[in-house]
């Protein structure tokens, strides 16, 4: 009865305007270092609900609430897309990649891609030998490497790739978006973390137009490359100097086959936000949030982490004189694929986590870490 309750009171707060920003911020590319355009989108659809809002020299937004607050608390996600670099152009007009990012290289044969050139996105495939033409005496049948997957556009030489504005650099985006399937479960690429920046700017919202007022000032963060070693995250907290980091992210789903609980955990998409213990997180605020969860009466599940988190949760935590980091996670199946797949219910849940924790949280709160 309470989970039923529990959906009922955080269901009507999404509304159709909400859900269609979700659409096209995940159909928008946003790789890793050219995240402007996505960016430009989260602001637009943010502004409303902050007082006030900056970017920084490389691409970080920020939208703040109660700016002259001396208390700060960060809310963070981050923005940017797994992709690929052109790295080669040979005469007959075949491109050849880099990665930008932990892109999966297996899933790459036979995907449809967005060239981003200086004359805008141009159409390409990656091309793989048909079955019929991979069986080549006394060799294994050939299997996707960074150094033999090969981009074609349709041209025939490298003159031509270079009229329709492709370059050694040009960044190279999947062509598939957002879709739903059945039973309340959403696909789409990039949901690492783009699903992270749509949660925190519904928690904007919902403070907003519930005329909430906060006792610090909020710093709504949508940070750039954290795929390539958190560097927007560990770029922004130095500027902002937070008191106080609750940083969202995907983690894995670990019921679907190939993976070991053993070393994974257990997580499961359509049970609740999942919350991690490790050294990045200050156990006194991961025990606020936890507090918070129990009473609200919002499921959440729990995973353990070695040494660092992999997220944006570390460079806030270790940042300046260190700021007490926690991070709410929301259960994610076939990370950095095409088809990243969540459910709707982890999404409400965690916003509502968030948004809770927000408005039980005051600079008073005791997160001293020797206090009992």
């Amino acid at each position: 009865m309470a989970k039923e309750k529990k959906q009922k009171a955080i269901a009507p707060k999404l509304g159709k305007k909400d859900w269609q920003f979700l659409t096209d911020y995940i159909n928008n590319a946003s790789p890793v270092g050219f995240e402007h355009s996505g960016q430009a989108l989260w602001l637009d659809y943010l502004k409303p609900y902050v007082d006030t809002h900056f970017t920084d020299p490389y691409g970080t937004a920020v939208g703040v609430i109660n700016p002259e607050h001396p208390f700060k608390v960060v809310i963070e996600a981050h923005a940017d897309e797994i992709s690929w670099f052109v790295n080669y152009i040979t005469e007959q007009g075949f491109i050849y990649l880099k990665r930008n990012g932990g892109v999966d290289h297996q899933i790459a044969p036979a995907m449809r891609v967005w060239i981003h050139g200086k004359k805008g996105p141009v159409k390409a495939v990656f091309g793989w030998p048909a079955i019929h033409t991979r069986h080549i005496p006394d060799q294994k049948e050939p299997t996707p490497r960074v150094d033999n997957l090969f981009l074609d556009c349709g041209a025939r030489s490298k003159k031509e790739v270079e009229a329709l504005g492709i370059h050694v650099g040009a960044v190279v985006t999947y062509q598939d978006g957002f879709d739903e399937l059945a039973n309340d479960y959403l696909i789409g690429r990039a949901f690492d973390n783009r699903i992270g920046g749509f949660m925190i700017a519904q928690v904007a919202r919902l403070l907003k137009e519930h005329k909430k007022k906060l006792p610090f000032g909020l710093y709504i963060v949508n940070a750039v490359q954290e795929e390539i070693g958190l560097r927007g995250a560990e770029m922004i907290a130095r500027r902002i100097k937070p008191d106080v980091a609750i940083i969202t992210d995907v983690t894995h789903d670990t019921q679907t086959p190939f993976i070991n609980k053993n070393i994974e955990g257990d997580t499961s998409c359509g049970k609740g936000p999942a919350l991690t213990y490790g050294p990045a997180v200050q156990n006194k605020l991961l025990q606020f949030i936890q507090d918070v969860a129990a009473k609200q009466k919002i499921e959440v599940q729990l995973r353990a982490t070695s040494r660092s988190t992999g997220t944006d949760t570390d460079s806030f935590a270790y940042a300046n004189d260190g700021c007490p980091s926690a991070l709410i996670s929301i259960p994610l199946r076939y990370m950095h694929t095409t088809v990243e797949m969540l459910h709707r219910s982890d999404i409400e849940s965690t916003i509502e986590l968030m948004y809770q924790s927000l408005l039980a949280l005051s600079p008073s709160t005791n997160l001293s870490y020797f206090s009992k």
